[in-house]
This record gives structure tokens, C-alpha cells and sequence, in this order.
């Protein structure tokens, strides 16, 4: 019986923790880059060279769809800023959907699901229907029973830790001290 799982990775401190569970479970994972939306793009491309880092650190197979797309996702979510995480969700899982399936891998799951502050029942539900549509399983894991390890872990390897999502919103709720309202835990 085949393991193979893609996870679509939005940072290396988010993915520590569950790729050793996943390892931990005998999955056979392989890892997926894609995060159109995080700004600014120096920011994008300090969490892309973390990703690269753990990947040659830990001899990781990682695909790399890396596509900067601001205004895109601006575009997508302007005038429904409150739900404007349910537009990136679904735009990651479908890529990793997609990817999933032209690599005839068994699983898809998501390092959205270690952190505290996604809406785990919106990409529950969102990956479930990509997954009928697509025919690859989606793996549902709560990975933020593991949120403690993945923090001890990404420390020892002296990662960068961002301190927010990662779009243009949640930059400034960030900065002016304020909840993400687009973000649901």
C-alpha cells in the first residue's frame, strides 16, 4: 500500500513539526510551494529560502510553484477583505490539488492546518470538495496539537519566524495590534 502525500507548505516553522509526523506515520511526503499572497515580497522571499533551507537540511523533495501574485489575490478578495482567507485557501489547496494529482499521489493535506489561527473547518471543507473534484484523498490531521513541538523544533534550527499570516491584511492587523478578521481559529 502506497503513502504518498503532498503538503502544501505557507512556511518551514508551520511545516517542521507535522513533515516529522507525517514521516513519524510512514508517509511517503513530498512537499508543495505555493503562496501567491504574501506581502511584501521580500517577505515572500525570506519564508521561500527557509523552505529551501529545510528542504537541503533535511534532504526534503520539494515542488516549487513559485508565482508572486499580489495583485491577483488582491483582485480576488477587494470588497470581501472578511473573507478574504477563504479565496486563499481555495487557491492553495486547488494548485496542491492539482499537483497531487498529476504526481498520482494517494494524499493532499496542508501546513495550514498546525497553526492556531486558520479556520480548520473552512479548509476542511474547501480540500474535501477539491479532493472529489480532483480524485486524490485530502489527509485531515489536526496539526495544532503539535503547535508546542513545532515551535521547540523551528527554534533549534534557528529558522525565521514570521509574526503573521502573510498578506497585505494581516501585515496590518499585525502592526496596528488588531485581530485578523478574515481569520477564524
Amino acid at each position: 500500500m502506497s503513502n504518498k502525500i503532498l503538503i502544501h507548505i505557507c512556511c518551514a516553522p508551520c511545516l517542521i513539526a507535522p513533515y516529522d509526523n507525517l514521516i513519524r506515520q510512514n508517509f511517503q511526503v513530498m512537499g508543495f510551494w505555493y503562496n501567491p499572497n504574501i506581502h511584501p515580497y521580500t517577505e515572500y522571499k525570506r519564508r521561500l529560502h527557509e523552505v529551501k533551507r529545510f528542504s537541503e537540511n533535511h534532504n526534503f523533495n520539494i515542488i516549487y510553484k513559485d508565482n508572486y501574485k499580489l495583485e491577483e489575490f488582491l483582485r480576488n478578495v477587494v470588497f470581501r477583505e472578511n473573507n478574504r482567507c477563504q479565496y486563499c485557501y481555495y487557491d492553495r489547496l486547488l494548485n496542491t490539488a492539482i499537483y497531487a494529482r498529476r504526481g498520482k499521489f494517494d494524499y493532499f493535506t496542508t501546513t495550514l492546518l498546525y497553526s492556531k489561527f486558520q479556520n480548520h473547518k473552512q479548509i476542511i471543507d474547501i480540500a474535501q470538495s477539491l479532493a472529489n473534484k480532483y480524485g486524490v484523498k485530502f489527509y485531515y490531521q489536526d496539526f495544532r496539537k503539535l503547535w508546542k513541538e513545532g515551535i521547540e523544533l523551528s527554534k533549534s534550527e534557528k529558522m525565521y519566524r514570521q509574526q503573521y499570516c502573510g498578506c497585505i491584511y494581516s501585515e496590518r492587523d499585525r502592526y496596528l495590534g488588531k485581530k485578523s478578521v478574515g481569520r477564524n481559529a
